[in-house]
């Protein structure tokens, strides 16, 4: 299966690192960074493994999530395709998912 990281999630990702980093926490930046990652990876090789995540934004029918372990109020939001994963967006649980959600849209591939 194909995986294909959305530009907002790669944002995401790269957020959050900057975030940990400018509260001095490198070395929790860089194992966020690491396990972000391996989420990717773990949903990818278990596509149907995560949470149905309702959305009321239509590009988003079939919506799953995955927490990133060891970072528990954060998940990837990805969605199944035939034979491509698209991850959407990582989000912590404290932000107003549905209204970021509602709002998404996706890059061509």
């Amino acid at each position: 299966m194909r995986v294909v990281v959305q530009e907002a999630a790669e944002q995401d990702i790269l957020s959050q690192f900057e975030w940990y980093a400018a509260q001095g926490l490198v070395d929790i930046a860089r194992r966020f960074r690491a396990a972000a990652y391996d989420a990717i990876e773990a949903v990818t090789a278990m596509p149907h493994v995560g949470n149905p995540r309702p959305s009321r934004n239509p590009t988003l029918t079939g919506l799953r999530s995955w927490p990133i372990k060891g970072f528990d109020e954060l998940n990837v939001y990805y969605l199944v395709g035939s034979d491509v994963l698209t991850v959407v967006r990582i989000l912590h649980d404290k932000r107003d998912i549905a209204a970021v959600l509602d709002d998404q849209e996706l890059e061509e591939p």
